[in-house]
C-alpha cells in the first residue's frame, strides 16, 4: 500500500481531534495526531452537581472518582455559615454523585471506634470499594478507611500522636491519599505538619517507606526562608536554582501514574516533583514560580495534579492555586502546553483551588475552599490543535 501523504495524515488527525466528546482517544488515534500537536479542550458544566435543596456546601476540599464513574466529594460542614448550620442545612461531609451530578448518598462525621478528622481534607475512592479520608486539623495525625456505605474498616495512626517526620506510625495533618493497586500501597502527602511522602500497606496499614524533596530524608524544624527585600529579589524568570532541598509546606497532593511514577504537589515550593515508587528522584517542574505573596494571593501554586485517562496518560493537569488556573503539561517532558481559568466566582473561574481529579471519559473535577465552597465539573470536549502550532 502506498504511504499516506503528509496532508492526508493531518486530515485524519483533524477528524480525530474534532470527534464528538464523551470518550477518550485510543493509542492509534494519538499516533495519528503526531503530525499536529493537540491539547484537551474543556467546557464547564454549571449545573453539576445537583445537591439536594435541603443542604448547602461548606468548603469543598477534595474529590475522587470511583470505578463506576461516581464522584466522591469531601466537604467541611463546620465551614457552613452559622445561621445555615443552625437550620440543619450543612450537607454531610462525604457525598456521592453520579456522572450526571445526581445525588446518591451522604454520610460521615464522628462515630464509634474511630477519630473523625478535625478538619476534612483529602478523600480517595480506591478500586476495591474502600473510601480513605484524612484531615489537616491540628489533632489530625491519622487516616481512616470506610466501606462505600460508611462502615468503618481501619484507622492508621492516632489523634494528636505524631512525633514528626521520623514517625512511622502516625501522619501529621496529611493532605492527600492515593491507593496504587499494582503494589497494594497507600501513598500519602504528609503534608501540613510534616514534609514527606509516606507509604503504607493498603490492607494492614503497616509502614513501608517515606521520603522528602529530591528523595532526601524529611526533616523537622526546617527554617523558613529569609525574607528578601523587594528591591533585592531576583525575578522568577531569572531563577536557575533547583529550589529548597526540603518540601515547602504544605505537601498538598500525591498521584501515581500507570507507569509507576509518583507525582508530588509541593504547593509551597511551587513545583511538581516526580519519583519512582521507591522514592528515587527523577525530575521536577516549577509552576508559576513568579507568584509571590501578597501580589499573587498567598504565593502558592501547585495544589493538585491529575492525569488524562488514556492508558499512556499523555497529559498532566496541574491546579495552580493563587494564579487560579489549570495548566496542561506533557506528562513525560513536563512541558507546559496550555492553561485555562482565572480568578473569580463565575462558572469556569476559580476561587481558591484545592484538589482535583479526572474520570474515565476525561472530564475534570476541581474543588474550591475558603469562600469558593464548590466543586466544578469541566466536561472533556475532545482534543484541539495547540494554539500557534
Amino acid at each position: 500500500m502506498k504511504a499516506q501523504s503528509h496532508s492526508a495524515m493531518l486530515a485524519f488527525a483533524a477528524a480525530i481531534v474534532f470527534a464528538p466528546s464523551g470518550s477518550w482517544v485510543s493509542a492509534d488515534a494519538l499516533a495519528a495526531q503526531a503530525q499536529a500537536r493537540v491539547v484537551p479542550k474543556f467546557e464547564v458544566d454549571p449545573s453539576w452537581p445537583k445537591l439536594p435543596s435541603k443542604w448547602v456546601f461548606g468548603q469543598v476540599s477534595s474529590v475522587s472518582i470511583d470505578e463506576q464513574g461516581n464522584a466522591w466529594i469531601l466537604q467541611r460542614p463546620t465551614t457552613v455559615r452559622a445561621d445555615q448550620r443552625a437550620k440543619g442545612m450543612a450537607a454531610p461531609p462525604v457525598l456521592e454523585f453520579d456522572e450526571a451530578g445526581n445525588f446518591i448518598q451522604g454520610w460521615g462525621g464522628p462515630g464509634a471506634g474511630f477519630d473523625w478528622p478535625e478538619t476534612e481534607h483529602g478523600i480517595y475512592a480506591d478500586p476495591r470499594g474502600f473510601i480513605w479520608i484524612g484531615g489537616n486539623g491540628i489533632t489530625d495525625n491519622h487516616l481512616i478507611k470506610f466501606t462505600k456505605d460508611g462502615k468503618f474498616v481501619m484507622q492508621i495512626g492516632k489523634k494528636s500522636a505524631s512525633k514528626g517526620n521520623n514517625d512511622t506510625e502516625n501522619v501529621k495533618q496529611a493532605a492527600d491519599i492515593f491507593y496504587y493497586a499494582k503494589t497494594n500501597e497507600l501513598f500519602v502527602a504528609d503534608g501540613y505538619g510534616n514534609r514527606r511522602v509516606i507509604v503504607f500497606d493498603g490492607d494492614t496499614g503497616k509502614f513501608k517507606r517515606m521520603w522528602g524533596a529530591f528523595g532526601n530524608k524529611p526533616l523537622d524544624n526546617v527554617p523558613e526562608p529569609a525574607k528578601v527585600p523587594e528591591n533585592q529579589r531576583i525575578p522568577a524568570k531569572e531563577l536557575t536554582d533547583r529550589g529548597p532541598e526540603q518540601f515547602v509546606q504544605p505537601v498538598h497532593a500525591v498521584r501515581v501514574s500507570n507507569d509507576g511514577l509518583v507525582y508530588v504537589s509541593d504547593r509551597g515550593g511551587k513545583r511538581v516533583q516526580v519519583f519512582t515508587l521507591d522514592g528515587k528522584y527523577q525530575t521536577q517542574a516549577f509552576i508559576d514560580r513568579y507568584c509571590e505573596a501578597p501580589h499573587c494571593g498567598n504565593g502558592q501554586t501547585v495544589a493538585s495534579t491529575a492525569f488524562s485517562p488514556d492508558p499512556e496518560q499523555r497529559f498532566l493537569y496541574v491546579a495552580s492555586r493563587s494564579p487560579a488556573r489549570v495548566w496542561v503539561l506533557d506528562r513525560k517532558t513536563l512541558e507546559p502546553l496550555d492553561s485555562f481559568g482565572r480568578n473569580g466566582v463565575a462558572p469556569g473561574e476559580f476561587y481558591v483551588m484545592h484538589h482535583m481529579n479526572v474520570d474515565a471519559k476525561g472530564n475534570l473535577y476541581v474543588t474550591e475552599v475558603q469562600d469558593g465552597k464548590r466543586i466544578q465539573k469541566f466536561a472533556f470536549k475532545g482534543l484541539v490543535p495547540l494554539a500557534g502550532k
